[in-house]
């Protein structure tokens, strides 16, 4: 089985120049100990990984009995026409549907969170998206993997400080693309993303685990 990734930068393979910011799909393939092919790039949204050939070049290498997972929101929500409860909701149920066509296994992810405190809280950045993806899952019977709400506990259970050293904070001189210093709560350094894609194997370990027994559609894996 091959596993497929589709979705924004916070899923992206690294840029090397960037290490070691990166995306948690580069840290996947180690806990299934099976391929992955990762497709998401920085700025992704459903509407333009249909649009530049993306999601066709995706499902070209899908076999009968693969597993797509797919994570999309950071991007969308900044689109007006994207709206959680119409095009994106719409392209998400699309791209479920062509899996499905292919006898292959569609895992849905809500969006990880920013790292945005007030107090020793995490604020909600993400409105309806997630919301929208969670109603999708069920409606559709597809299976779940909630990294709003992961991500969210990990940061609040680190607390504000330790927290900070998941995400790319980079002090002045640190990284030379950011001689300057960087403090971005939103995409991963190698430590952030390993425990998001430690995470998500676990989580797709657990699927399949559901699946070889009795259906796992549907089911939320929460932590």
């Amino acid at each position: 089985m091959t596993y497929h990734l589709a979705g924004d930068s916070t899923v992206a393979p690294a840029k090397p120049e960037e290490l070691p910011m990166t995306g948690w799909g580069s840290y996947v393939e180690p806990v299934l100990g099976a391929p992955v092919r990762n497709l998401a790039y920085g700025g992704a949204t459903t509407a333009s990984f249909l649009a530049d050939g993306s999601w066709a070049c995706l499902l070209d290498a899908v076999e009968p009995g693969d597993t797509v997972v797919i994570q999309f929101g950071h991007n969308d929500q900044k689109l007006p026409e994207l709206g959680a409860r119409t095009g994106y909701t719409t392209n998400l149920r699309g791209m479920v549907e062509d899996v499905r066509a292919r006898r292959a296994t569609a895992v849905l992810c809500t969006s990880v969170e920013r790292r945005w405190f007030d107090g020793d809280r995490v604020t909600a950045t993400h409105g309806d998206y997630p919301n929208a993806v969670r109603d999708l899952a069920h409606d559709l019977d597809v299976p779940l993997i909630d990294l709003t709400a992961f991500t969210t506990w990990l940061y609040e259970d680190l607390g504000p400080e330790a927290s900070a050293g998941l995400l790319s904070h980079f002090a002045p001189g640190e990284h030379a693309l950011w001689s300057e210093g960087l403090a971005d709560d939103t995409h991963f350094r190698e430590e952030g993303a390993r425990r998001i894609g430690a995470y998500v194997g676990r989580s797709l370990r657990a699927i399949e685990r559901r699946d070889g027994d009795e259906p796992a559609k549907g089911s939320q894996l929460v932590s």
